[in-house]
């Protein structure tokens, strides 16, 4: 046996290529590990600042309160004329009708877009398209004409009716998109066995699109939950506010703010997204990372 066979027998294989050494994992590791404590630093101190005491919330910078007093929690869900409960109560309500909406009426209009065909269609989703590039301050004085008008200022409706119309078409985008990825052999077969339109989209469409209609439910609570700037020019009576509005009324620039209740209510109110999130994180990725794609 020749020494250079000898030499490609005891040789060690070579590292596979693209590995990075152990230095650089390290060095990646703990660069991303400094990013993330860097992006959470904001958040762990608003929850340290909401068990602290009144004196020293902005005395310290550390995340480790001298003491804990949850105080603040107290004061704030009772300390305003209106329960922090019913601000809750009405945000609740407002992203539950909206999600809903939103899932029900943006499929309806994807699936139609996605595997009807009718007289102008493609003329019409290039509509829909269209409104994705005007602003909502642009539509928003005539929007609000035609609620004042209606008599709906002041109440939850413009802020729901118009997701039952399919209005966002940023859902219908996307859900066309997972749509075309399901194959057209299912449909046919269905119709083949007597099946309309309407049951094709309730029996095959929907039970194959959970993860889109997941994304779009999930998006839909979480802009609902921390929408200020709708709320804000469509509710005037205190008792209809919502969260976002709740936190406001703590901070008072002609009289004294109680931060305290304003840390500690934020942070409660970060709770139900977290959970949101995390009970549909799986479809929430699975649907991102499917759309538009051939299945």
């Amino acid at each position: 046996m020749t020494d250079a066979t000898m030499s490609s027998i005891t040789a060690p294989p070579p590292p596979p290529a693209g590995r990075r050494s152990p230095l650089g994992s390290v060095l990646i590791h703990a660069g991303l590990i400094a990013a993330s404590i860097a992006m959470l630093y904001p958040l762990l101190w608003m929850v340290s600042a909401s068990i602290r005491p009144e004196d020293e919330i902005f005395s310290s910078a550390t995340l480790w309160p001298s003491s804990v007093d949850f105080a603040s929690y107290v004061r704030g869900w009772f300390g305003l004329d209106v329960s922090f409960g019913r601000f809750t109560w009405n945000s609740v309500v407002i992203a539950v009708l909206t999600v809903v909406g939103n899932v029900v009426a943006c499929s309806l209009a994807a699936y139609a877009f996605a595997r009807l065909r009718f007289a102008g269609r493609n003329f019409w989703f290039a509509m829909m398209l269209g409104t994705m590039m005007i602003p909502y301050h642009v539509t928003l004085i005539p929007q609000y004409v035609l609620f004042l008008d209606l008599g709906w200022v002041n109440t939850i409706l413009p802020l729901v009716v118009p997701k039952f119309l399919a209005s966002d078409a940023f859902f219908i985008f996307l859900m066309v998109q997972f749509f075309r990825g399901i194959p057209r052999e299912l449909d046919e077969a269905a119709m083949m066995d007597g099946c309309g339109p309407w049951r094709i989209y309730w029996k095959i469409m929907l039970p194959l699109s959970l993860p889109v209609l997941a994304t779009a439910a999930i998006f839909s609570f979480i802009w609902t939950w921390d929408d200020f700037f709708g709320p804000l020019i469509y509710l005037n009576d205190m008792n209809t506010y919502t969260i976002q509005l709740g936190l406001r009324t703590f901070v008072d620039s002609s009289s004294t703010s109680d931060w305290g209740g304003l840390f500690a209510m934020s942070t409660l109110s970060l709770v139900p997204v977290f959970f949101f999130f995390l009970f549909f994180q799986r479809l929430l990725i699975e649907g991102i990372a499917t759309t538009g794609m051939k299945r």
